[in-house]
């Protein structure tokens, strides 16, 4: 993080944790105004690996879960990063500011995930690089954040994945609950604009902009669930980030398999428990008639709710969810209940299959 970015967030009485925003001085309200009013957030606990060169698409192309010939300048993705056995080790938002590509993920999964792509290059014309401290990043999500971007910059970004560029920032569309957005710019540009949209909006930590995410259905890989699941598991194909059409990649013909040839018997939900303690990604889930040896499921990450105890989306046996009480780590733990998430799994299925 950027020393005066961080001076400028501490002068807005940010709270600080191993470089991450905490709060802004009171969570449980962040918690509820997040899902209901206009909100900015912090997006340094996220990081960037850019992608250059002449064949920056190319190689790109070669080792995604998703089409890099759909990302333009006007147009970004989700998508993912596979071991050859079709687990997914990251994902990320790709999006591009001219000729180069950035993939924008938990800060946490940047040096192990470029140190992985780097295996691949080869005589590939590409420079791949940690580009966390190029860019300064901020979220914005509210009824009214389209509008109020529509005032500043004369647009705003009308659908998930569209993104609008101009000569100081790039604004990001997200799937959200409300508009939101993620936006990115040098130090400057984004401590005006911030400025600006504190007038209205209410600054929130990391944990309340995570919520977003979860109530959108959309996963999060972390250091913890790296190489633990297939994309479909996660619902990739559910939020634009698998292409089951765009040809060969790293893991791509066990993610093929898995579609057509396969059966799926596991998948993410979404969840929340009760208790104040909110589980790590990577954590166990149990159900008495699991018989699969490894368990029934786990947490792909969670927050602390405005409705009390925590919100999750976990990865769970599929017979077990229909069948079982499921719980967290054992037999004695609080119980999931699930709600339903923003898309349909036999809607969206059909339609990435047609």
């Amino acid at each position: 993080m950027k020393p005066e970015w961080k001076s400028f967030l501490e002068h807005k009485g940010a709270e600080f944790d191993d470089g991450t925003v905490v709060s802004f001085g009171n969570g449980e309200r962040e918690r509820r105004v997040v899902t209901t009013g206009e909100v900015i957030a912090d997006l340094s606990h996220t990081g960037l690996v850019s992608a250059s060169g002449a064949d920056a698409q190319e190689f790109l192309q070669g080792q995604l879960t998703n089409d890099m010939r759909q990302v333009s300048p006007n147009h970004s993705q989700l998508s993912g990063f596979c071991s050859p056995k079709g687990r997914i080790l990251a994902n990320f938002m790709v999006f591009q500011r001219g000729d180069t590509y950035y993939l924008r993920m938990p800060r946490e999964q940047v040096e192990v995930t470029l140190k992985r792509l780097r295996m691949f290059v080869l005589r590939a014309r590409i420079t791949l690089e940690d580009a966390s401290d190029h860019w300064v990043r901020i979220g914005y999500s509210g009824p009214d954040a389209a509008k109020q971007l529509h005032n500043r910059f004369g647009a705003a970004p009308e659908h998930p994945h569209d993104v609008l560029q101009t000569d100081a920032v790039t604004i990001l569309r997200l799937h959200g609950p409300h508009p939101r957005f993620e936006i990115y710019g040098e130090l400057e540009a984004i401590q005006k604009l911030w400025t600006l949209l504190d007038v209205r909006a209410a600054p929130v930590g990391e944990e309340a902009w995570r919520l977003l995410d979860i109530r959108a259905g959309v996963p999060v890989v972390y250091a913890a669930t790296a190489d633990a699941f297939v994309p479909q598991m996660v619902n990739m194909q559910f939020v634009d980030g698998l292409s089951f059409t765009k040809g060969c990649y790293t893991g791509q013909e066990v993610v093929a398999r898995m579609q057509y040839l396969g059966r799926l018997k596991r998948r993410m939900y979404r969840a929340r428990i009760d208790g104040v303690e909110c589980p790590a990604p990577g954590t166990a889930l149990s159900a008495a008639g699991s018989t699969s040896g490894q368990g029934a499921g786990r947490v792909v990450s969670a927050a602390r709710s405005p409705d009390g105890g925590c919100e999750l989306l976990a990865v769970v046996e599929i017979a077990s969810q229909e069948a079982d009480e499921i719980r967290l780590q054992d037999v004695n733990g609080p119980v999931l209940h699930f709600e339903p998430l923003p898309y349909a799994f036999d809607a969206a299925g059909s339609q990435d299959q047609a």
